[in-house]
């Protein structure tokens, strides 16, 4: 049933890249783990070994926080559609910031979304497939729209001062790495 690989095959590329929806795993060595899922065509495969996506402005900025003090990513991805498949990717990850000149060269392989907030950059040393016989099958409607019309009506200012109230301490309390000057 799981199969496990040292880097994303050709087909698992393919599965990646139809899947709507991903959640992303993180943790400090204390404090609570975060899991998160994301969407709108926010995450690209570079090669066997690398993945980046988009980080959009939400109300946390849990991701962030910990890559600081641990750089250890899981990625899952789940086929509710079709054939049953639960996909993992593990390995570690840095955060760039807008303001970072490599965040501005990856910006190239994405749409352009309001609120973009980081790029994470993730290499992966462990990739791991399973049946995924118990996910529920659930047909996909649309993306949700509500997050760009709010980043859109708050403006690029709006967003950075949204990240000074909300998004520079974690939900234990640690400096998310959002620039104070923005």
């Amino acid at each position: 049933m799981g199969k496990r690989s040292e880097s994303i095959t050709p087909e698992l590329q393919d599965f990646i890249e139809k899947q709507h929806i991903f959640f992303v795993g993180t943790a400090m060595t204390e404090g609570r783990v975060n899991i998160s899922p994301k969407g709108m065509d926010s995450l690209r495969v570079l090669g066997p070994n690398k993945v980046i996506w988009l980080n959009l402005t939400g109300s946390g900025n849990e991701t962030a926080t910990h890559l600081q003090e641990s750089s250890r990513m899981t990625l899952m991805f789940c086929a509710f559609e079709g054939k049953p498949q639960i996909l993992r990717l593990y390995g570690n990850a840095i955060t760039l910031h807008s303001g970072d000149s490599r965040f501005q060269k990856l910006m190239k392989h994405f749409p352009d979304i309001p609120g973009k907030r980081q790029v994470f950059e993730m290499e992966v040393d462990l990739v791991q497939s399973s049946c995924g016989f118990a996910v529920p099958l659930m047909d996909f409607q649309a993306d949700r729209t509500i997050l760009r019309d709010w980043a859109e009506q708050k403006g690029e200012e709006g967003i950075r001062d949204y990240w000074q109230e909300k998004n520079t301490v974690s939900l234990d309390g640690h400096q998310t790495g959002i620039p104070k000057d923005h």
